[in-house]
């Protein structure tokens, strides 16, 4: 048995943005507890479903789950795999844009409702951060209160999520651990497939079950990511040889050998002669 990698956008719309994925959703946003314990979500409508992607290029691909909840509150919920220029700017736009557009012209502005917008990453976004789920919302700075807290920003990094399969003792655990590992395993693991909804998950990840369409979706999608990668890869170890380079020629400067120079940074010296 062999199981999408869900970290992709399009794995990731497929399982929690599918018409019959309503329960799944349900169970996953109330994993994390987005209201502190004041509402649990009964209902929700998914807005925009996944619909088999058309091959005509990247541009075609599916990237946010968007949800109606029961209580009137929108969830825009993202999947990112690569830290790409601008991330940040962009989830605040998105989620101030979903905010924004919900009153018709003249409508009152207290029939605002809630958004909430979920970013998962596969990436470390906040070093000085240890912890997984980060969560940011409009403050006074002085006392730290709420301004109202009709937009939240809540960011779930995956790296930081350590926990194997003997150690998931939580449903938020099950669901993170399903999203970060379910295309590296050959079975349901058995700690998983005790919750109904991840069962539902883990077969709509089969791949066994994609069309022809999805396949190459799929296949385009991660061929992208690993160009993607590799291009950021070469961008910071050529970052790193310039910036080695640079200080080598410092030490030159205060009278070191070309030698000496590079035995500290590491750079060939051919490069200093």
């Amino acid at each position: 048995m062999k199981f999408l990698d869900v970290r992709t956008d399009f794995a990731f719309k497929k399982v929690f943005g599918s018409e019959g994925s309503k329960a799944i959703l349900l169970s996953f946003l109330n994993a994390f507890d987005f209201f502190d314990g004041r509402h649990t979500i009964t209902d929700l409508n998914i807005i925009d479903p996944y619909q088999a992607p058309k091959i005509l290029g990247m541009k075609d691909s599916y990237v946010n789950v968007k949800a109606k909840l029961d209580n009137g509150a929108s969830v825009i919920i993202e999947m990112q795999i690569l830290n790409m220029p601008g991330m940040e700017q962009r989830v605040l736009y998105n989620a101030a844009k979903a905010y924004s557009t919900q009153l018709l012209k003249g409508e009152a502005y207290d029939l605002l409702n809630p958004v909430i917008a979920l970013t998962i990453t596969d990436f470390v976004m906040f070093d000085d951060s240890p912890i997984y789920k980060n969560a940011f919302r409009l403050l006074e700075k002085e006392r730290l209160t709420v301004y109202g807290g009709d937009i939240e920003l809540v960011f779930i990094e995956l790296p930081k999520f350590k926990k194997e399969e003997e150690d998931l003792t939580s449903i938020t655990d099950r669901w993170l651990y399903f999203i970060k590992n379910a295309g590296s395993l050959a079975s349901v693991p058995a700690t998983l497939g005790e919750s109904p909804e991840l069962t539902q998950a883990f077969e709509i990840a089969n791949q066994a079950g994609l069309s022809p369409e999805e396949e190459e979706a799929q296949h385009r999608r991660l061929d992208f990511i690993a160009l993607q990668r590799g291009s950021i890869e070469l961008a910071k170890r050529q970052g790193r040889e310039q910036a080695q380079l640079e200080i080598a020629q410092r030490l030159l400067a205060t009278g070191m050998t070309p030698q000496q120079a590079a035995n500290i940074t590491g750079v060939a010296i051919e490069r200093l002669r």
